[in-house]
């Protein structure tokens, strides 16, 4: 009879608990987490402590202090200092009892609270603070949590080759790991947040939703494959796949995982399949998210929907153009706010050294003046002199400092106009071919239309080489840019970059492969950077040759115990004066070239990540030779 009533007064839900705490505490931790943010939540929370206690369970403990943090983060306006404060707690406790996952979650919860204010840098800087900790303790899940945090960050921006790095190394740390709350997770989400880092027309795209499929384990996860299966479908045009799979998603008890969105999405893809799709409704525009409304324009293609698919990809461009303008805007707000709060900060802190030091002052005068009157005259004449030398060095340094400010902020000018008018040319060109691509069949011949099209992806591709550009310049200042070792192969990681980059070759010039050591040639360094270096190296020659060859030349014996890559040119070659002024930011010799003035900074940063060099070589003519070399 006593253990019926004790069943009776535990509710059901308790009896699945997945925190395995005792079931009294997840009684009164569900409740407090369901009053976050809501009137009530301190006394459900004092609860949960006291049950806490009173059961001697550590993790309900730590719990405790993790849904206060949560309730910090949910109200709104909320205080930094009691949020910190209540991070310090969870993580001082969490460490204390030995439950490190809820430690780093800790990082997760006040991330998204500086997100969501607009203080982006500030929640960048938390992930990788948390990505430090997690290294230098050797957790495997604290170093999961943060790649998967670092993908999510970099696709919100649309910088997905980052994006791609970080979900490719919180897999490779899935399958290694033997931590149980990693293992838990569902391999099934990494595989489709993969795939929505490529356009659906693209064979990776339908590689890692095949991906996803193979490692679907929940329902939920299988509801989101149909989905992306459905998307697929219809960019591929095949109608009755995609209606099967829309069918079984909207059907499924699970539906509600899919999102407001996805529900829009298919009613729009069915009025372009039956024809009915209305181009004067602006209200899908208002509905849908840019990505989506791209994958829309993508369908219209597949349907014959020229029109509709030239209108919507404009929409997407615009879009694009205007968050990317905002959240720069964004970042060079809260850049400037933080600077200005550290020189509040640094003037409080002078004025209260002033203070203590005229205290002191005070004091040592007043024991001077039982001493003597005279003596502490002379004393006090002596520091009043001193003070007045270092008020003099005080003004002196804030001037130098105001002028460092004034030059900053003209250089943020520059760099704004300069970004705006590099981002602007090639989505003026890609609008206006796009256009041209979208006029009645006849007024153009195939060749002319196919040549339209190289245009728009060869200004697509500057458009996201200048974003990459940025977005790398950005985590090596923040520290999140990562040298990773492993086996480079010479001849493959040429030939690729020479891929990446002679759709930019100007016409009549030949880009040539001219190894001077024996290949195939293995070696230990990081593929992925000497293959950016060496892209960013052939693009610059290709912008500036007008005639003749590019040559992209490796050897052995250049730099003793490196391999060293050269690139030559035919072009209008670089002053001698000028061969160290090109490696900084902003530097462009030539105005009248595409480019942001990065590149060339960016490869001699990455070039001493790995401890190699780089130079351009001053006796090479005509034209310019670039060397770039990393250890063996």
């Amino acid at each position: 009879m006593a253990v019926a009533v004790l069943l009776g007064s535990i509710g059901l839900h308790a009896q699945n608990n997945p925190y395995k705490i005792d079931d009294s505490c997840y009684e009164c931790m569900t409740r407090a987490d369901a009053l976050i943010g809501k009137e009530g939540f301190d006394e459900a929370n004092e609860a949960l402590l006291k049950a806490a206690t009173a059961a001697s369970d550590n993790k309900a403990l730590v719990l405790y202090y993790v849904v206060r943090l949560r309730n910090f983060c949910a109200i709104r306006p909320a205080s930094d200092a009691d949020i910190l404060a209540a991070q310090e707690e969870v993580k001082t406790n969490a460490r204390k009892y030995g439950y490190l996952q809820y430690y780093y979650q800790s990082y997760q919860s006040v991330k998204n609270y500086f997100f969501n204010t607009g203080r982006q840098i500030r929640a960048l800087e938390l992930i990788q603070e948390m990505q430090k900790q997690a290294f230098e303790e050797n957790n495997e899940y604290g170093k999961w949590l943060a790649e998967k945090e670092l993908a999510s960050y970099y696709k919100v921006y649309g910088a997905y080759s980052a994006a791609r790095e970080h979900i490719r190394a919180s897999i490779r740390t899935y399958l290694s790991t033997d931590d149980p709350t990693v293992r838990r997770q569902s391999l099934c989400p990494y595989y489709l947040d993969y795939a929505s880092t490529f356009q659906h027309i693209l064979d990776s795209a339908r590689f890692f939703v095949d991906k996803a499929w193979e490692n679907a384990v929940l329902p939920v996860d299988t509801v989101m494959c149909m989905r992306e299966s459905a998307i697929l479908a219809a960019v591929a045009g095949d109608f009755p796949r995609y209606k099967s799979y829309r069918d079984k998603c909207l059907e499924s008890p699970h539906k509600q995982a899919l999102g407001r969105m996805t529900p829009t999405m298919f009613k729009c893809i069915d009025a372009l399949y039956d024809g009915s799709f209305d181009r004067s409704d602006k209200s899908v525009y208002n509905s849908l998210s840019p990505n989506n409304i791209y994958i829309l324009s993508a369908v219209a293609k597949a349907v014959g929907r020229l029109d509709v698919a030239v209108e919507m990809k404009d929409f997407c461009l615009n879009a694009n153009q205007k968050d990317f303008s905002t959240i720069l805007e964004m970042h060079m707000s809260e850049m400037d706010a933080r600077y200005e709060n550290d020189r509040l900060q640094d003037q409080v802190e002078e004025k209260t050294r002033q203070v203590e030091k005229v205290t002191r002052m005070v004091m040592v005068l007043g024991i001077l003046l039982l001493l003597g009157v005279i003596l502490g005259l002379l004393s006090y004449v002596r520091n009043l002199r001193r003070t007045q030398k270092k008020d003099e060095k005080m003004i002196a340094e804030l001037t130098a400092a105001n002028e460092r400010v004034m030059k900053a902020d003209a250089a943020k000018d520059r760099f704004i106009q300069n970004m705006t008018h590099e981002l602007r040319t090639p989505l003026n060109a890609i609008t206006g071919f796009s256009q041209l691509l979208a006029l009645p069949d006849g007024m153009f011949s195939s060749e002319e239309k196919e040549e339209f099209g190289k245009h728009v992806l060869n200004n697509t591709s500057m458009m996201t080489m200048l974003l990459d550009d940025l977005m790398s310049t950005s985590a090596m200042d923040t520290g999140g840019y990562r040298i990773t070792m492993g086996e480079a192969e010479c001849e493959s990681i040429c030939k690729e970059a020479i891929n990446a980059a002679e759709h930019r070759l100007q016409p009549g010039v030949q880009l040539l492969f001219k190894p001077s050591m024996e290949l195939p040639f293995t070696f230990t360094s990081d593929a992925l950077r000497i293959q950016q270096v060496l892209t960013n190296l052939l693009t610059n020659a290709c912008k500036h040759t007008k005639e003749g060859e590019i040559r992209l030349c490796c050897s052995l014996e250049e730099v003793p115990g490196m391999i060293a890559f050269s690139v030559e040119d035919t072009g209008p070659g670089i002053p001698e004066g000028e061969a160290q002024r090109i490696f900084e930011r902003f530097v462009k010799l030539d105005d009248f070239v595409q480019g942001t003035g990065l590149g060339l900074s960016i490869c001699r940063e990455i070039t001493a990540k790995m401890g190699g060099k780089i130079y351009l070589d001053t006796s090479y003519s005509p034209g310019a030779r670039f060397v770039f070399a990393v250890p063996v």
